[in-house]
């Protein structure tokens, strides 16, 4: 087995939790508040990161897991479960290396864009 298979493996077994899992917890908070606020969504993307945050802490500090375990923790469970967290660990990672031009054009660009795009899908299916 390949090192790319033997890692495409491990993140789809991780992204396949990290899927049902969100699932799972963003139905159950949706099911258990009021209104219309998607705080199962918002929960999932917050504890996402506070996941991702520890693990990338851990794995700064230690060498307690191999680089497969890592990469199923945080690219496959992690990524599966929100890739909010990615993106919020992405931005942390250039405001660290002191690009914080970037970061903020990042995430400023990644808001932006992402729910324009979102809206003008939603138009051009109307149009059809």
């Amino acid at each position: 087995m390949t090192a790319l298979f033997k890692s495409i493996i491990y993140v789809a077994f991780g992204g396949a939790m990290g899927s049902v899992g969100r699932f799972l917890m963003s139905k159950y908070i949706q099911i258990h508040t009021a209104g219309v606020f998607p705080w199962g969504t918002m929960v999932v993307n917050v504890m996402g990161c506070l996941l991702i945050g520890l693990l990338y802490g851990v794995f700064e500090r230690t060498n307690v897991l191999s680089p497969d375990m890592r990469l199923l923790l945080t690219v496959g469970i992690c990524g599966g479960f929100t890739t909010f967290s990615t993106f919020m660990n992405e931005s942390l990672g250039l405001v660290h290396s002191g690009n914080i031009i970037y970061a903020a054009l990042y995430m400023g660009g990644s808001v932006t864009f992402g729910f324009i795009t979102v809206y003008l899908g939603s138009v051009m299916v109307k149009m059809i």
